[in-house]
């Protein structure tokens, strides 16, 4: 039931997202308005804990609503994405500050990036952090944002216990302590607003920072048994499972109607075209099946109260890349065979195209997460901390 009332809350916006794309584009961010109803529709609690009013829900269950938010625009679907994946720190928080961000404004949005770019130093209750990240999705409309930071004692790199791996804590700023950089002039996911952000010498206390590999979740219920990196991956490749279903979508009605020129049946009566129709649904329906495959075996086996095995986090890091590639596959299916029609900037499959082919740049999706898995299926081993 879950899954229905979550789609439903989203429906009726739907069709304003649709008809609003292109000023998405042109402002090149999410407008505040558009941020605000999605917020009053409840997407953004979707992985915030029950212990701090939200629901708390199967991956599956908000993988379906950020599939149709990226179906109608993929920047929209993008912004949701990011808000959604950020608010399951609500489960590995300190209780104080994960009730502060997360429990005190019920139209809260979260934001920001993991990459460990910015600097902290230890100080009274907490840090003192300057950094600079990229991908800063969304964060115009953000209440609190994060930033991974290395830290610094003096001069001097702090590890990890028992490694020499650096120490990454992911710090979570307050909007005022931020500051968002006019930089995002990208080819494709253009209505992200995914700008530059930095911040200098903010103080975060200890309570809203976690250490990756170091730290344990605060909650110990299924959703925070997952990897983050896990559930990042999983949010990112939805976005293209949305993109490539809006692709195949728009090359058949444009099939359906185009004649071709020089040419006396449409572009749907051709053995060609059928045969790419065909081959970009079994692309993205298969990947889809097996997307699901790993959440669903892994949810199961942290909703007995295990953490999921190195096995299922193999598997979960591969589902979301092949969902990725596939979608990849069957949108270049869809505009390749579209002809001179799809050129147009005012043709949503031009844009498809540009914004899945940004999407493959990120790091939780891109090619090397091929090798890292195909490691482990030869027994060769693999960094663990990032799966």
């Amino acid at each position: 039931m879950a899954i229905i009332r979550e789609l439903d809350a989203i429906a009726a916006l739907l069709p304003e997202i649709r008809e609003r794309a292109r000023e998405f584009e042109s402002a090149r961010r999410l407008p505040a308005d558009l941020a605000r109803k999605m917020a009053e529709t409840g997407i953004f609690r979707m992985a915030i804990a029950k212990a701090y009013g939200g629901a708390e829900l199967h991956p599956s269950e908000w993988v379906r609503v950020i599939e149709e938010l990226s179906r109608a625009d993929s920047s929209v679907g993008w912004c949701a994405m990011i808000s959604i994946v950020t608010a399951v720190l609500s489960g590995f928080l300190p209780e104080s500050s994960a009730r502060e961000i997360y429990g005190e404004n019920p139209l809260v949005m979260t934001g920001g990036a993991v990459a460990p770019t910015g600097q902290a130093v230890p100080a009274p209750g907490g840090y003192i952090v300057n950094g600079y990240w990229q991908w800063g999705s969304g964060t115009q409309n953000c209440n609190w944002i994060t930033g991974g930071a290395l830290i610094f004692e003096g001069d001097k790199l702090r590890t990890r216990p028992s490694s020499n791996d650096p120490e990454i804590r992911l710090m979570v700023f307050s909007a005022d302590q931020v500051e968002i950089l006019d930089t995002w002039d990208s080819s494709g996911l253009r209505g992200s607003g995914s700008h530059d952000f930095k911040v200098t010498n903010a103080f975060v206390p200890n309570d809203r920072t976690f250490a990756f590999g170091i730290d344990h979740p605060a909650l110990h219920t299924a959703l925070y048994r997952f990897p983050l990196f896990g559930l990042l991956a999983i949010g990112v490749c939805t976005v293209s499972l949305g993109i490539a279903r809006r692709a195949i979508e728009e090359f058949i009605a444009l099939a359906i109607k185009k004649t071709p020129s020089w040419e006396r049946r449409t572009l749907a009566q051709s053995a060609r075209i059928q045969e790419s129709v065909a081959e970009a649904e079994a692309a993205l329906r298969s990947s889809r099946a097996f997307l699901f495959e790993a959440i669903g075996a892994a949810w199961d086996f942290a909703a007995a109260g295990h953490d999921p095995s190195m096995e299922m986090r193999r598997e979960i890091r591969l589902a979301a890349v092949n969902a990725t590639w596939q979608s990849v596959k069957a949108v270049d299916l869809a505009y390749s065979m579209g002809g001179g029609s799809v050129v147009h900037s005012s043709h949503p499959l031009q844009r498809c195209l540009r914004d899945i082919h940004v999407i493959t740049q990120h790091v939780m999706v891109n090619r090397s997460v091929y090798e890292a898995t195909g490691k482990l299926f030869l027994g060769l081993g693999a960094d663990p901390f990032f799966l």
